[in-house]
């Protein structure tokens, strides 16, 4: 049996719409999610989607799907206009959220205190954090990998242990392999999500078992097995197959075949 079973990591596999959707997108991708004939149970199923459509897909998803938002506010009330806080996220059916995703610290030059405090604003009113982390092309090529890494980490590892762990999750994304069409091998992925348990485990080895760590980039149907059979890799933040419900379907059906398998191992 794989690591991750034994340690009862349950997959996660969260889709990340980015600035994408509409009324009727969300109306036809719940149709065909619920016309397809996997089994979800056994995972934990989120969407992520732009704020506007969260209390659509709140109140229209089932009770399975997990509702997430794409970012939140570092401040909790007062003169921040445009910011959603927190508490707003979850008063309209938000379960987690994601936190420092490449684009937003690309785009929106997020730094890595930024990234902190709007984890401790998440934790603070009971949303499940997305921690985003991951190094670029060039850094990749500088062997400068996993020196990116700790230092992301080392934003948040001290706000993490065990009582919180179950309600945390990591997302490796190399920056290289999102909406490239590359994708991090699965040894590579491997190797990243090893060396960030490994960083977690300084501090509790407890959390560090718990904790799960997504990898998001270039994720689908035809490579989700590989990915998700390598014992740190505990589900994916899936982009741009997340669009199409027989694509994402697709990825959780190779999810749900893993675990088949480690059952009747």
């Amino acid at each position: 049996m794989i690591q991750k079973a034994a340690m009862m990591r349950k997959f996660m596999i969260a889709g990340n719409w980015k600035l994408h959707g509409s009324h009727a997108m969300i109306r036809q991708w719940l149709a065909d999610f619920m016309a397809l004939d996997t089994s979800i149970d056994a995972l934990d199923v989120a969407l992520c989607v732009p704020y506007v459509y969260l209390p659509m897909l709140s109140t229209n998803a089932s009770k399975n799907i997990l509702i997430g938002a794409q970012d939140v506010s570092a401040h909790d009330t007062g003169a921040h206009t445009g910011e959603v806080s927190a508490a707003m996220l979850q008063e309209v059916g938000a379960r987690l959220v994601l936190i420092g995703h490449s684009e937003r610290r690309q785009d929106h030059a997020e730094s890595d205190e930024l990234v902190r405090a709007k984890f401790k604003q998440a934790l603070a009113q009971g949303l499940m954090p997305v921690v985003c982390v991951g190094e670029s092309q060039q850094q990749r090529e500088n062997n400068e990998t996993f020196a990116v890494i700790e230092r992301q980490l080392n934003a948040i590892i001290d706000l993490l242990n065990a009582a919180n762990a179950d309600q945390c999750i990591l997302a490796y994304e190399p920056i290289w392999a999102i909406g490239t069409g590359l994708t991090a091998s699965a040894e590579q992925a491997q190797e990243v999500h090893q060396f960030i348990r490994s960083q977690l485990a300084h501090k509790d080895v407890t959390m560090a078992r718990q904790i799960r760590l997504l990898y998001g980039g270039s994720c689908k149907g035809s490579n989700a097995y590989e990915l998700f059979s390598m014992p740190d890799v505990d589900g994916g933040l899936i982009g741009g197959a997340s669009l199409k419900a027989e694509d994402f379907m697709a990825i959780c059906h190779q999810a749900n075949k893993l675990l088949d398998k480690t059952q009747s191992d």
